[in-house]
């Protein structure tokens, strides 16, 4: 579901209500917006025409007012193409040409156009929470991927390997004492650190980050029943300073390297991380050094650390605690 709380409606229907249109590209099939605005429980005229023009523009988009009651209105988005599809010639907005790609989501401006949705029906039909966290979805299918291996496969071998990595961390690094609320999946993947932290019985909140130099797996992420954002690491992310408790990043740097400068990407975790939160960076041994010597320079304390596959194994994990700084 998605909400919003209006302070000024013509937000919504400036523009050929081009910001009303984003949100039904972002609902699900079947999905709900709930609005709580001065237009829907006041009655002076002019809030009643700016409710007569929600209501036109909801109905061209083909949503149906499912409940109105105090100050709150809740409209549901269609489950499939066929009202879209039987709007008479020139009704507004139209619908996307058949080739776009609702899911191209990175730099694209805004559209003037309904988003078709799958005719096959994927994103739809989803298990209840907590089933769907562990249940490969339908979308699995259509994204972008090189696999070389059945993908219900790899998604369930993703999670095996992280649910084993994490349950490790709460036994050996006490992970439940340090409290994490506010966590960064940094290269998100399916999800699959997000759900062993949930498996694991950590009361955290994850933003998972599909970096734009691999596949977008957020269709992927948000079916699991996770949140998530693309993101470019050459860029600042768009968050205040000092917002996580945990940042996570799992072969970032051995992959961004070639892009970025690593010491750019610290340098920007350094900055969301707050005073007292800690880093775990898993990534190949021919970054570590590098990684290390920066994170030292930022005055982090930091341990280098082997994985469970022992001193020759090719990966290494970084923890870093970024320090309270005193005067």
């Amino acid at each position: 579901m998605l909400s919003d709380s209006a302070f000024c409606f013509h937000l919504h229907c400036d523009e050929d209500g081009i910001l009303l249109i984003e949100v039904n590209r972002m609902l699900r099939a079947g999905g709900y917006f709930a609005w709580a605005a001065q237009p829907v429980y006041k009655h002076e005229e002019a809030q009643e025409e700016h409710w007569k023009e929600m209501l036109n523009l909801t109905t061209r988009l083909c949503w149906e007012l499912v409940k109105k009651e105090g100050y709150v209105a809740i409209w549901q988005k269609p489950s499939n193409n066929s009202c879209y599809l039987s709007h008479e010639a020139g009704t507004t907005p139209p619908l996307c040409d058949p080739n776009d790609n609702p899911d191209n989501v990175w730099y694209v401006d805004l559209k003037a156009c309904i988003s078709r949705l799958p005719e096959n029906g994927y994103g739809a039909n989803l298990p209840s929470w907590p089933d769907r966290l562990q249940t490969p979805p339908d979308r699995l299918q259509s994204i972008k991927l090189d696999a070389y291996i059945a993908r219900k496969e790899l998604f369930k071998a993703e999670s095996k390997y992280w649910n084993d990595i994490i349950a490790s961390y709460v036994h050996g690094l006490h992970w439940k004492k340090m409290k994490f609320r506010n966590v960064m999946d940094m290269r998100a993947g399916f999800g699959g650190f997000a759900a062993a932290l949930i498996e694991q019985k950590l009361d955290t909140w994850v933003m998972n980050v599909v970096p734009v130099s691999g596949f977008n797996t957020l269709p992927v992420i948000y079916d699991r029943g996770l949140l998530g954002v693309m993101h470019d690491w050459c860029e600042p992310f768009d968050t205040y300073p000092r917002t996580y408790d945990l940042l996570h990043a799992s072969g970032l740097f051995s992959v961004e390297r070639k892009r970025c400068n690593m010491s750019t990407i610290m340098l920007e975790m350094d900055r969301m991380l707050r005073p007292g939160g800690h880093v775990y960076i898993r990534d190949s041994v021919d970054v570590m050094d590098e990684l290390e010597e920066i994170a030292k320079a930022m005055g982090w304390r930091v341990t280098m650390r082997e994985t469970a596959e022992g001193p020759h194994a090719s990966y290494r994990v970084l923890t870093g605690d970024k320090r309270l700084l005193r005067g």
